[in-house]
C-alpha cells in the first residue's frame, strides 16, 4: 500500500519558511515556561508523603481508591499495590501530614464502608531524592547526545552530520518538553523516559535519511547539494510517513485508551513522533546545506582573495 507514489518537493528551497515554524514553537514553548512559572514537577523531584494502607480484603478496582484520594482534594499522586497493601506516594507539605492521614484514611473508609484499613506507615520523602534524580536525568541526556555525535560523526566521516542530528533531537525534546509545561502535567520519571524515547526515535528517522543522502551523494557528483538532498528526502518519504504513522497511532491509542498511569508518557510520544519526522526533513538535513554551502562560499571567497593578493604582488 502506497500513499503517494513519488514527489518532487523543495524542502531545501522552503527552508527558511520552516526555520520560522520551528522558531514559533521555541517562543511557545518559552511562553508556556513564562505561563506556567515554570515546570509542574512531581514526587519524583520534590518530596512528598508516603501512606501505606493495609485493607482487610483484598482490592478489585484500583479506580476508587483513586476517587477517593481526588476526594480531598489530593490531585498529585502516585499508587501501588499488592494484594491488600496500597502504597501511596503524594505531593504535598510536611506540615499537613496529620492531616492528610485523617482524610485520606475517613475517605478511603468511606468508599469501601465493609473493607476494614489500617494506616500501616506514613512518612515523608524529601526533596534530595529529587535533585539526586534531577541530575541523574541531566545525566542521561549528555551522555546520550555525545554518544550520538560520536556514532554518527564516525558512521558518516564528519562532526557536521552528528551535530545536526543532536541538534535536531534538543529541538524535539525541548519543544515536547514545552507542550507538556504548557498542558500542566507533571514531569517525573515517566517524563524523561518518554523525552529519552523521542530522542531515540527521531534520531532513528535522521540517520537513515543521512544514510541516503550519503549514497546518493557517491552515485550524483554531478547534481548539486541541494539537488540530491531533495532528491533523498523524497526517495525516504513514503517509508518515514508510514513508519511514523504507525508509532503515531499506537501512542494516540494508548493517549486515549491506556489510563491515567501511561496517559502523559503517551502525550509526549504523540507530539513527539510528529516533531521526529519533521526535524529530520525541515531542520537536520537544511542545517547540514547551510552549513556546507557556507563554508564552500568561505572556501571560494578565500581562494578568491589569495588569487587577487597574489596579483597585486
Amino acid at each position: 500500500m502506497q500513499f503517494f507514489k513519488s514527489t518532487h518537493i523543495d524542502f531545501i528551497g522552503n527552508r527558511k519558511k520552516i526555520f520560522l515554524v520551528s522558531a514559533l514553537f521555541l517562543v511557545i514553548t518559552i511562553a508556556a515556561f513564562i505561563y506556567r512559572g515554570g515546570p509542574n514537577y512531581g514526587i519524583d523531584f520534590t518530596g512528598g508523603i508516603l501512606m501505606q494502607i493495609s485493607f482487610e480484603k483484598e482490592i478489585t478496582d484500583l479506580q476508587d481508591v483513586r476517587n477517593a484520594i481526588e476526594d480531598v482534594k489530593i490531585t498529585s499522586f502516585e499508587l501501588q499495590t499488592s494484594e491488600n497493601l496500597i502504597m501511596i506516594r503524594a505531593k504535598t507539605n510536611l506540615e499537613s501530614q496529620e492531616e492528610f492521614e485523617k482524610n485520606i484514611k475517613e475517605s478511603i473508609q468511606n468508599k469501601f464502608p465493609n473493607n476494614h484499613i489500617k494506616v500501616e506507615r506514613i512518612e515523608y520523602v524529601g526533596p534530595s531524592v529529587g535533585k539526586y534524580l534531577s541530575k541523574q536525568a541531566l545525566y542521561a541526556f549528555f551522555f546520550a547526545f555525545i554518544g550520538m555525535i560520536v556514532y554518527i560523526a564516525f558512521r558518516f566521516k564528519s562532526s557536521l552530520w552528528g551535530i545536526a542530528s543532536v541538534l535536531g533531537i534538543i529541538h524535539d525534546v525541548v519543544i515536547s518538553f514545552g507542550f507538556v509545561i504548557l498542558a500542566n502535567k507533571e514531569v517525573n520519571i515517566t517524563v524523561v523516559a518518554a523525552l529519552l524515547t523521542v530522542a531515540g526515535y527521531s534520531i532513528n528517522d535522521t540517520i537513515v535519511l543521512f544514510d541516503r543522502i550519503k549514497e546518493n551523494l557517491r552515485f550524483s557528483s554531478k547534481e548539486t547539494f541541494g539537488n540530491i538532498i531533495n532528491k533523498s528526502i523524497n526517495e525516504v518519504l513514503v517509508r518515514t510517513v508510514v513508519t511514523s504513522l504507525t508509532v503515531f497511532i499506537v501512542a494516540s491509542s494508548l493517549f486515549f485508551f491506556g489510563g491515567e498511569v501511561i496517559h502523559t508518557f503517551a502525550y509526549i510520544m504523540v507530539i513527539g513522533t510528529v516533531l521526529g519526522v519533521y526535524s529530520t526533513i525541515f531542520l537536520c538535513t537544511p542545517l547540514v546545506y547551510e552549513w556546507e554551502v557556507r563554508r564552500n562560499n568561505r572556501l571560494k571567497m578565500a581562494l578568491k582573495q589569495g588569487v587577487v593578493n597574489s596579483k597585486k604582488k
